[in-house]
């Protein structure tokens, strides 16, 4: 008990009050410590055996202040020490050396702690340890990671944004010394190379590798670890490698995840066929060229397929969309967006009844959208058409199986009519629908409809006549009117007051009025297409 208290002297600060049941009865009594909050006891020994002190943001109000106490080496017995997310790193600014000394410690859990210094080799001692989190911290550094391979039993390893340029060359040597690893995180590391070449690959029990953003700026298929077959998660995002995908990654059935986005990829790919598994495949930011159907016949063919997200977004891919994207049917997000696709979006897309993520704006499509694409659609929240030249018919009597959050229609063509479809968004978060032809008035349910909405923009149609006088039941917070033809001289705009208490921007004619214009929750005097104000 008087180490956790001795600990608790150097809080400074607890807002929320974690460590407020640590305390003595003022009597000289014990109080029995195993029953603190965060504080866990063995059942056989009394001992305690865990700290769960993590918090879950450093930045939102409730995390400890203050340092670690080198009391905590009293406890002996520790195997659990999380405290993750607080801001513990003291005067020193340092990770403690007395971390090293918990001779049964299993778990450490250092993360979003904004340490600062080198990582101390001394870890290296915690010759039980099983998971090491030291990610996120805000200016840490290793010169090399030799002592890693002291711990033996290590099976989770989280350096994420450690500096690690020192160790370039040698890194993925001293992770092979270590055949427990099931977890590798070493992202934003500063890394240059993953092109090292190894003997016998030790790492059969890995399943998630995550070396994104370092900057490798190596062919993609040198890297070493492209054998490992039971590897389920592959994240190389943002690394700068080039060239042909290696032809063993076609074997890697196991795989779940892969993100090879912001590579630099040459086409024929290999084929994916047989990755039964993959669920979620980001090739966003790849190719330089090619044909979206060439691309797709090499994409999984399992029955049932797996797939739950694909992104190709800001692609060079041209070619009309195949039918055959129906067969994706476990589908819940699609990317398609900038890119040159052409002609008609195939009905097929109608039958992903798990989509609940549809971006296909951005493109060259110019067929014709109707109910049919969205009939079993049930599942959709989000849904970008917005920069195509597709014609959106959809019948007023028409009922969507789905409630949109997201929708933008921006520059397609829903006009000239106010599409009435719109009716059942009810809930809506942000919706676009400027530049798309509508030569209308603004419907009675408008206001009811788009109460929620948050982003709306009219701009840049033929909408005339008066706005609604019930848009004070709204909360939106940006309005979007400019280009139309309103009734200005008989208007008068007032929204009902967003958490900041004001609407934060309004857009009518060529003026952009900003927040503090409004300080309440109506605009007056009637506000004017000509009328400028500025202070």
């Amino acid at each position: 008990m008087d180490a956790l208290l001795a600990f608790k002297q150097g809080i400074n600060s607890d807002p929320n009050g974690i460590l407020a049941s640590w305390r003595s009865d003022g009597h000289g009594h014990e109080e029995d410590c195993c029953r603190w909050r965060g504080v866990r006891c063995s059942n056989r020994t009394g001992h305690v055996v865990e700290l769960r002190l993590g918090n879950t943001d450093l930045y939102d109000g409730y995390a400890l202040v203050g340092e670690i106490s080198d009391s905590l080496l009293s406890l002996e017995h520790l195997e659990y020490l999380d405290l993750s997310m607080n801001s513990l790193e003291g005067s020193s600014g340092r990770i403690p050396d007395l971390l090293g000394s918990f001779n049964n410690l299993k778990y450490l859990n250092l993360s979003g702690i904004p340490f600062t210094g080198r990582v101390p080799p001394h870890l290296g001692n915690l010759s039980k340890l099983q998971y090491l989190d030291i990610s996120g911290t805000q200016s840490t550094f290793s010169l090399d990671l030799i002592w890693l391979t002291r711990l033996q039993f290590l099976q989770y390893l989280n350096l994420q944004a450690v500096n690690l340029s020192a160790t370039s060359a040698n890194w993925p040597h001293v992770v092979n010394m270590i055949p427990s690893l099931k977890f590798i995180d070493l992202s934003d590391c500063f890394l240059t190379s993953a092109n090292q070449t190894l003997g016998q690959l030790n790492l059969t029990s890995l399943g998630w590798l995550d070396l994104s953003e370092n900057y490798f700026r190596h062919q993609i298929a040198s890297c070493w670890f492209w054998n490992l077959t039971g590897l389920k998660h592959v994240n190389l995002q943002f690394t700068g490698m080039y060239g042909h995908l290696p032809p063993a990654l076609g074997s890697m059935i196991s795989l779940q995840f892969l993100d090879l986005s912001y590579s630099i990829l040459t086409l024929p790919m290999i084929s994916l066929k047989n990755l039964c598994s993959l669920r979620i495949l980001n090739l966003e930011t790849c190719f330089s060229y090619g044909n979206i159907t060439g691309l797709f016949e090499r994409l999984p063919r399992c029955s049932p397929c797996k797939l739950q997200e694909l992104h190709l977004q800001l692609n060079n891919l041209t070619g009309h969309l195949p039918e055959s994207i129906g067969n994706f049917t476990s589908l819940m997000s699609l990317d398609l967006s900038n890119n040159n696709f052409t002609g008609d979006v195939p009905y097929e897309i109608g039958v992903l009844t798990d989509l609940s993520s549809l971006n296909l704006g951005y493109n060259s499509f110019d067929g014709v959208i109707t109910e049919k694409h969205f009939g079993f659609l049930s599942n959709l929240q989000s849904l970008y058409l917005s920069d195509t030249s597709l014609k959106i018919e959809i019948s007023s009597e028409w009922q969507p199986p789905f409630r949109l959050q997201y929708a933008d229609f921006g520059n397609s063509k829903l006009g000239p009519s106010f599409p009435v479809w719109l009716r059942w968004m009810v809930g809506v978060y942000y919706l676009d629908i400027s530049g798309t032809g509508i030569n209308d008035r603004i419907p009675h349910w408008f206001s009811s409809t788009f109460s929620n909405c948050s982003f709306l923009d009219l701009g840049r149609n033929q909408i005339f006549g008066d706005l609604p006088r019930d848009m004070e039941m709204m909360s939106v917070e940006r309005l979007y009117l400019n280009s139309n033809n309103f009734n200005w001289s008989s208007t008068t705009i007032a929204t009902k007051p967003n958490p900041s208490g004001h609407l934060r921007e309004l857009t009518i004619g060529t003026v952009t009025l900003k927040s503090w214009i409004f300080k309440t929750d109506r605009v007056d005097p009637i506000l004017k297409p000509h009328q400028r104000s500025y202070s």
